[in-house]
Parts: structure tokens; sequence; C-alpha cells
């Protein structure tokens, strides 16, 4: 069955609705500066914020500038990190991207994607979280929850992360784009999830463009 994108009057409807539910949607990585968020976010990757958080919360107030990080050196944070999946990789390139920070951006993260892409250990999605969350600018961050929400909704289909990164900022109203991320990470993370989504429990599930979704019983909403 061919999957259909949702309507620009569904799409309103959507977002209207997961900002109702989730007025002031945030990241759940725990920071308190924009190179913490940088870090968080690197540590993050195929591993769960949960995780990230644990060791983050050791670290941080040891070491929570380029400087103090990096003057650990790749051993000394690794015992602060070996908790999360590739653990060993993650402490080569925050260190190394520490260095990068202290030498050419004053220990500031940088708010442009090329400069951020330039760091080691920071591809787009990073970058665009970083941009997002950190700057406010209107990028959008896919993830694996995203990717899976944009096509299972009909929202933004795609064969890729960075087709259904385009049609989502194609397709959000301008109204909600800075807060998108966080709403769609948020709702795929803990109702439209891979296996068995809540679609009974969904707020959105009358605008919903996957056909399976009444075998989970998915109710209309007026």
């Amino acid at each position: 069955m061919t999957r259909k994108n949702m309507t620009k009057k569904d799409i309103q409807i959507f977002f209207e609705r997961l900002k109702i539910q989730r007025p002031s949607p945030k990241t759940e990585l725990n920071y308190q500066s924009h190179f913490e968020l940088l870090i968080a976010v690197m540590l993050s990757a195929q591993a769960t914020d949960v995780s990230v958080n644990k060791a983050t919360d050791k670290l941080y107030p040891i070491a929570n500038t380029p400087e103090a990080i990096y003057a650990m050196g790749v051993d000394g944070l690794k015992e602060y990190i070996k908790t999360i999946g590739l653990y060993n990789a993650k402490a080569e390139n925050v260190i190394k991207t520490c260095k990068i920070l202290i030498e050419q951006h004053q220990s500031q993260v940088p708010n442009t994607r090329t400069a951020l892409e330039a760091l080691p250990g920071v591809g787009r999605k990073t970058a665009n979280v970083v941009l997002n969350t950190a700057f406010g600018q209107p990028v959008m961050a896919v993830d694996t929850h995203i990717f899976r929400v944009g096509n299972r909704t009909g929202l933004a289909i795609g064969k890729d992360v960075l087709e259904v990164e385009q049609r989502l900022i194609k397709v959000i109203p301008k109204a909600y784009i800075l807060d998108a991320h966080h709403w769609l990470i948020l709702h795929g993370r803990y109702c439209c999830i891979a296996r068995k989504p809540k679609c009974g429990e969904c707020i959105v599930s009358d605008v919903c463009r996957w056909p399976d979704r009444f075998e989970f019983g998915a109710n209309q909403i007026t």
C-alpha cells in the first residue's frame, strides 16, 4: 500500500495538538551551557538520554569546559563515560573537539553548521540539535524516532534522514518549527514507538496516514 502524505490542514492540526500536549517541549539531556549540550549530544549517538545523563551528571561537576575536559585526556574521560556505548571512539572525538574549540573558537561552541560539522564526532544530526536547541535556529534534527514518525504518519515521507529532514522543514508551519524537533522526538519516544505504537492513546491518530493504525486501537478524535 502506498503511504499518503498528510494534508496541510492535518499538519496544522497535528502540531496544534502536540503543542497542547507539551506546551514547552525540551530535550531530555541534562545540560547548563552550550558546551555541555554539545558534549551530551555527541555522547548520545546510539545511546539513551538516560545513560548519557547518568554519565554527565558525574562528569560535569568535575569538568564542564573545553579546557577542563581536554586536561583529563582520553583515558581520564573514559572513566566517566565507559557505561555509554562506543565510549572509546566518543572519548577520542570529545577530546579532539575540545582542542579545536580552545584553539579555533575561543572555547565557545560555534553557531554555524559548517563549523560544527568540522568538529570530530559531529555530524549533521548533532549539528542540527545544537543549532536548534542552543541557538534557536529553525533546523530539524532527524533521529530514528523522527524518521519513523515522519514516515509512519505521512507527515514527511522519505527514504533517508536527509529527505525526511528537508520535507519537514518544508511542511511544518513556521509557528511550530522551533519546537518541532522536540515534539516529534518525544512523540516517537513515548507514543509512536517502533513496536506496538500506542495508537489508542495518540492525540493525533485521526490525522495519521498509517494504514495499520486501527489494528492497534486508534481512536477517532472529533
